[in-house]
């Protein structure tokens, strides 16, 4: 695949969302990340320690509290629901491409 001049990402990464959104990708992409984490038991950890978190934090502030959960709960992600995730988003970014090119 040929490299993509700067000016062009902005604009490609922008009919990317579009055509995740319209044609529902975006949905589903969704719901295997969700349903991914929730069998490896991710949304339950990560929901056990906020509530650990919050009990200890004083003033208690729910920014605070994302702000803090945020960096672990993204580290925490399993790594083969990370691979498949981004194996679904450059699935359909190669056919967004291919139908840019005229291929599809």
């Amino acid at each position: 695949m040929p490299p993509v001049a700067p000016a062009d990402l902005d604009a490609l990464q922008a009919q990317l969302t579009q055509r995740l959104l319209e044609s529902g990708e975006w949905d589903r992409i969704k719901f295997v990340l969700a349903s991914k984490l929730n069998d490896n038991g991710w949304t339950d950890d990560v929901r056990n320690r906020s509530k650990e978190r919050a009990r200890t934090m004083e003033p208690l502030s729910f920014t605070a509290l994302l702000e803090e959960m945020i960096p672990s709960a993204q580290n925490s992600i399993p790594l083969a629901v990370r691979r498949e995730v981004i194996a679904l988003i450059r699935g359909v970014y190669r056919q967004a491409v291919r139908m840019k090119q005229g291929i599809i």
